[in-house]
């Protein structure tokens, strides 16, 4: 007698993907509710096993469906918003802004709907995400019925849906304790990368994830400059790093892991960490080559992620199971790296084992989710097809097959697609709302990108000054006699400073957008030698405020902001038309003179070198004030003894550009 089951597969090549690579031609496999009951042979299937709906297969491939190891989903929206770009620049530059001023609930339910689309249309059942509001990305993934870990990202400043880290672990308990044991989704924490966090971050994130033993999704080596910075302000490589924040005690997801080395792949293999392989944002992103082969041939789970569709720009996990081997047979230099059978695995069985939920997903056998696909392997592109090799079909899907050629998709034994038709999502309303944000987004970009100034605040972390200075500059012959003469009685020293100062005074087409100068202060002790570095930002007016008594100018900054990165990525970025390097020594003193409040800089240029400067610089508030400031300015040039010597009325760069 036998067994009714809600769906009898039948006239299938069955790929197992399991643990010994069994195929079935003609196969048939069982599913009733949520799971598989039976795989194999489809005369023995066929005799055990009676169908509610048979599912004729005509000798299509059924297999279980792709898992997408790493991606942020809800960035369908952002895809094509910045390209070609450096990572620091497309993520710095445009991402963050552009997602500080629109993600929202709403954002992120839009974006993920979108992708789930396009994952189920390639074959997609299963994916791991990173991103903000990442319970409503858990929430639009279940209503399209997809699986997916889901981790809500925790930073160390402040992001769409957290004003600070307490605030997003919050939110991740909360959202963990609620989604734990969903039949679909998988909640997770995501502390975005090591240099997005503290250590104080990454150890509070490994043990919310032990607490409830769920996994933990961190960026992890994704590029060279990550690296060396790391070795340079920890001394120690990434992975290492990581594991002494008590990371590795936790179920990790590590993403790329381009730039790890053997010891740190051992590493991760004793911590039972899985890696997420994302070739094409690599390649996009120049990255750099992932070590695939090493990290198989130990023994990591190593599964393959698109990455976010604004930077890969698709969510195609067909052309990403392609890539990965032929990137790694270039790498090696061996043709026969990385086999099909190889990537085809690490899209489904060991994808599932590196997300930590194998025993739910990744192959067909008997007590696993019915997650499965049929791809059809007759279009041209794929034909013909010779049987001779057992493992032809692996070879056929990796190499040739297309995301167009899966036809069917079922996830935990519900249809989410039938014939090529999505039966939980309406594509035409998702593509026309996706366009009305791509609207709003331009608007946005188009007027940032007139102005520096909106530039300069959307990297975030800017200050408005509208610091008015009353300042004069006098070249001077040599600096010791200024020094010597700031010990007299009526000047009280209240701070001194020694530094060596690296200006790139960057200038646009438009005149009327100023001047920004990035500068690096080298901080100096007795012995001359770095103790510290600090970088800012200063967007400065490019016409003088006005002219006080005596050759006292009156000047603004108009904002301030922190340099958190390189001066090629600020070049990058703000793309000036021209830029003009300056090195110069720098003395500072903080001084009061007749009880008001002076800085006093002694300057000797260095590059170029144009001499020795003295700057004698005053805050001030207002038009009154700034006269008094100016006339007290020229008693302090007579108290140093040099009220006759040569006034400059110029800026540093206006002095070097006109030699």
């Amino acid at each position: 007698m036998t067994q009714t089951v809600d769906f009898l597969f039948t006239n299938a090549h069955v790929l197992t993907m399991d643990e010994k690579m069994n195929q079935y031609n003609p196969g048939a496999v069982a599913v009733n509710g949520d799971s598989i009951i039976a795989v194999g042979p489809e005369f023995e299937i066929s005799k055990e096993y009676s169908g509610k709906e048979i599912i004729d297969c005509g000798r299509r491939i059924l297999m279980p469906g792709l898992i997408n190891a790493h991606t942020h989903v809800p960035m369908t929206l952002l895809r094509g918003l910045a390209d070609d770009l450096r990572l620091d620049v497309w993520l710095m530059g445009y991402m963050m802004p552009v997602e500080r001023q629109f993600v929202s609930p709403e954002f992120v339910r839009l974006g993920t709907s979108i992708a789930c689309a396009e994952l189920i249309k390639g074959g997609v059942t299963t994916f791991n995400d990173m991103y903000y509001f990442e319970e409503d990305v858990a929430k639009a993934t279940a209503e399209a019925g997809m699986r997916a870990v889901c981790g809500q990202s925790v930073l160390k400043f402040p992001s769409p849906d957290a004003a600070s880290y307490e605030d997003s672990m919050e939110m991740a308990r909360d959202y963990i304790r609620r989604w734990k044991d969903h039949p679909l989704i998988v909640p997770a924490i995501a502390p975005h990368a090591p240099y997005t966090s503290t250590p104080e971050i990454l150890h509070e994130a490994s043990e919310l994830a032990q607490e409830f033993d769920v996994p933990l999704h961190i960026h992890i080596s994704e590029t060279a400059l990550e690296v060396e910075n790391m070795r340079r302000e920890n001394g120690m490589p990434v992975v290492p790093y990581v594991k002494k924040q008590g990371l590795l005690e936790a179920k990790v997801i590590a993403a790329h892991c381009v730039h790890i080395d053997t010891g740190e792949i051992r590493t991760l293999l004793h911590a039972g960490a899985g890696v997420a392989h994302n070739p094409s944002s690599n390649l996009k992103l120049a990255s750099g080559f992932a070590p695939v082969t090493k990290m198989l041939e130990a023994g990591l789970n190593v599964g393959i992620g698109t990455d976010g569709a604004a930077s890969n720009n698709d969510l195609d996990m067909f052309e990403e199971v392609r890539l990965a081997a032929f990137i790694a047979k270039a790498v090696t230099n061996d043709p026969t790296s990385l086999p099909a059978s190889t990537a085809l695995t690490m899209a489904t069985r060991l994808g599932a084992q590196a997300l930590h939920i194998g025993h739910l997903t990744g192959s067909l056998t008997p007590g696993r989710r019915a997650d499965l696909i049929l791809v059809d392997l007759s279009p041209l592109h794929n034909s013909p097809s010779f049987r001779r090799i057992h493992d032809t079909a692996y070879a056929q899907i990796v190499y040739a097959s297309k995301s167009t050629d899966v036809s069917d998709v079922m996830v935990n034994g519900k249809w989410l697609m039938r014939n090529h038709k999505l039966l939980t999502m309406h594509e035409e309303e998702l593509i026309a709302q996706a366009a009305d944000i791509a609207k709003k987004i331009d608007s946005f970009l188009i007027e940032r990108e007139q102005s520096v100034l909106s530039k300069l605040i959307a990297l975030g972390g800017s200050m408005e000054e509208e610091s008015f200075e009353a300042q004069v500059k006098v070249k001077i012959p040599d600096n010791q006699p200024i020094v010597e003469a700031l010990k007299r009685d009526e000047i009280e020293i209240v701070r001194y400073r020694h530094y060596k100062e690296h200006d790139a005074y960057f200038t646009f087409d438009d005149p009327a957008q100023g001047r920004l100068r990035y500068r690096e202060d080298d901080f100096l002790n007795e012995q001359g030698n770095v103790t510290m570095t600090r970088a800012r930002l200063t967007l400065l007016g490019q016409k003088r405020e006005g002219e006080l008594a005596h050759n006292v100018l009156l000047s603004r900054s108009r904002f301030l902001a922190p340099a958190t990165q390189s001066l090629r990525f600020y070049r990058e970025y703000f793309q000036p038309k021209e830029e003009t390097s300056i090195t110069k020594d720098r003395e500072r003193w903080l001084i009061k003179f007749k009880d008001t409040e002076f800085f006093v800089n002694v300057d000797e240029m260095l590059e170029p070198a144009i001499g020795h400067f003295i700057e004698i610089k005053s805050r001030t508030w207002s038009r009154t004030d700034a006269e008094h400031k100016a006339v007290l300015t020229n008693e302090l040039l007579a108290a140093l003894g040099i009220s006759k010597a040569e006034m400059v009325t110029e800026d540093y760069v206006e002095v070097v550009k006109s030699k």
